[in-house]
């Protein structure tokens, strides 16, 4: 008997599930986790010593041995602490910017920032920076739209005595940089505004006094913005910082202030958002500590890229953020509370004459771009003390206001102003400019600014005398947004192009259509919208001119450049 066919082999083999390997994720270095180790070359100097010490080194060891004597960790690391950047070295074009090593791009001069929280300075204040200026910065001068000046040329030999004379008027550098708590925006009309909903100035003076310069919030994962302001014009930009109290009336309470959290630009643009919650005046300081707190506890400090605030809020989301603040760092709950009002008018920049609550006046002028000098600040100083009390305010759209005037004497003060090319009453394009500054000063940037905002804003005031309508030009000269070019109506982005002949020249990514206020929205931006540095005046009277010719009915530019094709923006 012969074996039959062999059957099938029927034993079933089930195959393993294939590995998946599970990574432990990455550590964010956030404190709260507990481990503390450094994980990028920021946080190892930090932790070896805080960049608040590096101010005595400053005074006994490197004004007296000169800029050689610096080391690389307080060169570019701690003396931004003290508002000290080095600034570039002349003649290196931008297209070597991310390519050499920062030691290349360093020039033996410093950029110093002085803080002046809320933009607030008397007429000695602005005589001393004035002074500084002319004896000791080459006669430069920048109001930039954080509310502070910038000066440029400072020599390390000459800081200590620097220091002295802004001291002795109570004006400080102090965290003006660095990982810390920067400078407080606030409203440049508090406390003299007709339609004011509160004054915040006593809640930013408690902050900058109890913190600034205090070990506890000296060590950030990266900066952090504050802003406080009550008035309805909305003028601090509250949509790009860490944190901003914005001025409310709570149907129950009264005045008081709505909380906004994580916003901020840069090569990440996002908007801040509301915890919902209402806030007096009184317990500002109190939250303003248990968010920065949170910041310092629970920031990402691995990346220096995610390291900023509003990472962890899109992480977390506004109501877990709210609940750690309200049950770890309050103990207690916050009251629910109104949004703020959309404002009236678009425009925050409170150019012009005005009338204050006590019937006297303020004058609004707009520099170009900030930029001014010593000689220009002490002039101003001295008409401001000539028609008015000497107080002058800087606003977070890099213009000037002179406080106290007696309206008999507005006519005589706006001539002054204009003598130093201060226009109270400027064209659109003039009011409407912002520039960082550039590749003239500036490690990181790859194009020219303030001069190109200048040569763009004569020629549009040449070219097109009868524009009507607001207009922001805001013109950057990297992609970390200084001047905010994400929300402008044309905002600029500095790159290096190619020309119609192959040749390499400085230019400008294009944003069109930003907003922050009543329309907020990031602008539109797509690869074809480019434009050299030479063509921009070109660029930018075709866009306006198109503009007019096709609004409707009390659109702004933004709504307009929205809802037209791209073939339009070209």
């Amino acid at each position: 008997m012969t074996d039959g066919p062999s059957q099938p082999h029927t034993d079933t083999v089930t195959a393993s599930p294939p590995r998946t390997r599970t990574r432990a994720p990455q550590p964010t270095g956030a404190w709260a986790d507990g481990d503390r180790t450094p994980l990028n070359a920021n946080e190892a100097f930090k932790q070896e010593d805080d960049g608040l010490n590096v101010r005595q080194r400053i005074i006994e060891e490197y004004s007296r041995d000169g800029f050689t004597s610096i080391t690389d960790e307080d060169l570019r690391g701690r003396m931004r602490w003290w508002g000290l950047y080095t600034q570039r070295k002349p003649g290196i074009d931008g297209g070597r910017t991310a390519a050499l090593d920062p030691s290349e791009l360093d020039d033996e001069y410093f950029m110093l920032r002085i803080r002046s929280d809320g933009g607030q300075l008397s007429g000695e204040q602005l005589r001393t920076i004035a002074e500084v200026s002319t004896q000791f910065a080459r006669d430069t001068a920048d109001v930039t739209d954080r509310q502070n000046i910038q000066l440029h040329w400072i020599r390390v030999e000459d800081v200590p005595e620097i220091w002295e004379r802004l001291e002795a008027v109570r004006l400080m550098t102090t965290e003006a940089c660095g990982d810390t708590p920067r400078v407080i925006l606030g409203s440049p009309v508090a406390g003299i505004a007709a339609d004011e909903i509160i004054d915040g100035t006593p809640a930013l003076e408690a902050i900058r006094d109890r913190w600034i310069g205090d070990p506890e919030f000296s060590n950030l994962p990266r900066k952090f913005k504050t802003a406080i302001s009550g008035h309805p014009s909305l003028d601090i930009a509250h949509e790009a910082n860490d944190i901003s109290f914005v001025g409310v009336v709570h149907p129950e309470h009264g005045p008081g202030f709505d909380v906004w959290v994580g916003g901020g630009l840069s090569t990440n643009p996002i908007f801040a958002q509301r915890l919902g919650a209402w806030v007096p005046l009184e317990e500002v300081p109190e939250v303003w500590k248990g968010v920065v707190s949170i910041f310092r506890d629970h920031g990402y400090r691995r990346l220096r890229n995610k390291a900023r605030l509003k990472f962890l809020l899109a992480d977390w989301g506004p109501e877990r953020f709210r609940r750690v603040l309200e049950e770890e760092y309050l103990g207690r709950p916050l009251v629910d509370g109104p949004p703020p009002a959309h404002p009236a008018d678009r425009r925050r920049d409170h150019v012009g004459v005005h009338k204050q609550k006590d019937g006297r006046v303020w004058v609004g002028v707009a520099p170009v771009a900030g930029r001014v000098s010593g000689t220009v600040l002490g002039r101003l100083a001295d008409l401001a003390t000539e028609h008015g009390s000497g107080r002058v305010r800087l606003t977070a759209q890099q213009k000037l206001l002179v406080l106290d005037v007696d309206p008999a004497s507005v006519d005589q003060l706006v001539a002054g102003l204009a003598e130093i090319g201060l226009s109270a009453d400027p064209s659109e394009f003039r009011r409407g400019v912002l520039a960082c500054t550039g590749i003239e000063f500036c490690k990181l940037a790859i194009v020219e600014t303030k001069a190109t905002a200048r040569r763009t804003v004569e020629e549009l005031e040449r070219r097109l005398p009868g524009f009507d309508a607001p207009f922001t030009l805001h013109v950057n000269g990297c992609p970390n947004s200084c001047a905010r070019f994400q929300v402008a109506d044309v905002g600029l982005k500095g790159i290096v192009m190619s020309d119609e002949q192959g040749h390499d020249v400085e230019g400008f990514q294009v944003h069109v259509g930003g907003a922050i206020g009543v329309d907020a929205q990031l602008a539109r931006k797509t690869r074809q919208l480019r434009v050299t540095s030479a063509e921009l005046p070109d660029y930018v009277e075709r866009l306006a001119t198109r503009y007019l010719d096709q609004r409707d009915e009390g659109e702004s530019f933004a709504l307009w450049a929205r809802r037209v094709p791209e073939e339009e923006l070209r």
